[in-house]
């Protein structure tokens, strides 16, 4: 059975804080190729929730949280096995220090 994914409202901000980045910096065509390539990334996880490597920086947390890459994006999620879900929790830009995913939380 597929899992269904949820996007939490901060993952959900986070994507569009990336689509007015570049709309406004490059251009609306440009901006919603990027975030229908992450949206995209994350459908793959329906078939295979595991793909993504665990996530060093959110360790020793009561979710073991993981991430899939999409250009210089990490798609932080984890799998709620309760719900027969896949949480996506953050969409990180990896140009930033890494400790910063760890204070947004």
């Amino acid at each position: 059975m597929e899992m269904k994914i949820f996007w939490t409202d901060f993952a959900k901000n986070e994507l569009r804080k990336i689509f007015e980045y570049y709309k406004v910096s490059a251009s609306y065509s440009i901006a919603s190729k990027i975030v229908n390539g992450i949206s995209k990334e994350v459908l793959i996880l329906t078939k295979h929730p595991l793909l993504g490597q665990t996530e060093e920086f959110l360790t020793g947390r009561d979710q073991e949280y993981r991430y899939l890459v999409f250009k210089n994006y990490k798609i932080i999620y984890w799998v709620n096995l309760n719900k027969n879900s896949i949480e996506i929790t953050d969409v990180f830009d990896t140009r930033q220090n890494p400790t910063k995913m760890v204070q947004k939380r």
